[in-house]
């Protein structure tokens, strides 16, 4: 009976040693048709948990140490892939040239992109330039007030749902927005509530108004049509908060107070 029950057993076991190097294949063929994982990440000077920085070594951020964390799991390398603000990442999810990006989501976006487990939530708010008179959102939402936004971003929707009288006026880099706000030529910059505290430590006399006008939600993202890679991440990502991978990411850029916040 044993001598029965032995060859289909070694069949069975070639099913499945046939079948493994077949998916894990297929994966990566996906999520990374170049060899590399690609990593779309965003730059800013004060980092944070969806904005990197560019180092004399390289880049430094959550997303870049999260990708790093990914592409060891997968055995790949990494490749970061730069761009300006989180619109330019957004614009180019169909365009084949990054796998992965951590980035803020909306409505807009979920038409372009799958996204797995959202990994923050920050406040949005606005910062003044220096000498405002404004102290709050009914004294900035007035006709004739300039308000500065990262181009195509959530938090530049959020902030045209907002204002019903101020004008929003998108711009393609953090850096020069700042640069506008501290020279005075916008009255206001919409952003998340850390980097703009951030920002008015470089910026004597400018303030961060108190009120919040939009969650802002991050989350893993893959191309749309990646049914293997948003598993894979998803898995990922949802590992990643109970292992120390986040933590870490969190703690190694500057972020050891800033609780994880998922909702």
């Amino acid at each position: 009976m044993l001598n029965r029950f032995l060859p289909r057993l070694a069949i069975a076991l070639g099913v499945i040693i046939m079948t493994m190097p077949t998916l894990a294949a297929g994966l990566e063929d996906e999520i990374a048709p170049t060899g590399k994982l690609r990593v779309a990440i965003a730059i800013s000077p004060a980092g944070g948990a969806f904005w990197s920085t560019k180092t004399a070594t390289g880049y430094a951020g959550v997303p870049v140490d999260l990708g790093k964390a990914m592409a060891a799991q997968l055995g790949l390398p990494v490749e970061y892939v730069v761009h300006q603000n989180s619109g330019q990442i957004t614009d180019a999810a169909g365009k084949g040239t990054w796998d992965v990006a951590f980035l803020p989501k909306d409505a807009e976006r979920e038409r372009k992109m799958s996204f797995g487990p959202i990994y923050e939530v920050a406040d949005a708010t606005y910062i003044v330039k220096p000498g405002s008179a404004v102290t709050n959102f009914a004294t900035l939402d007035r006709p004739g007030v300039r308000v500065a936004a990262v181009n195509n971003t959530t938090t530049m929707r959020g902030a045209q749902a907002h204002l019903k009288n101020a004008e929003v006026i998108g711009y393609q880099t953090y850096d020069e927005i700042f640069n506008l706000l501290k020279n005075g030529e916008v009255d206001a910059f919409a952003l998340s509530r850390d980097q703009l505290n951030a920002m008015a430590k470089k910026i004597p006399g400018s303030k961060v108004l108190d009120e919040t006008f939009k969650k802002t939600v991050t989350a893993v993202a893959v191309p749309l049509g990646h049914p293997q890679s948003l598993a894979f991440v998803t898995k990922f990502m949802t590992d990643a908060r109970t292992n120390g991978v986040l933590r870490r990411a969190y703690d190694n850029n500057g972020l050891k107070n800033t609780p994880i916040r998922t909702e």
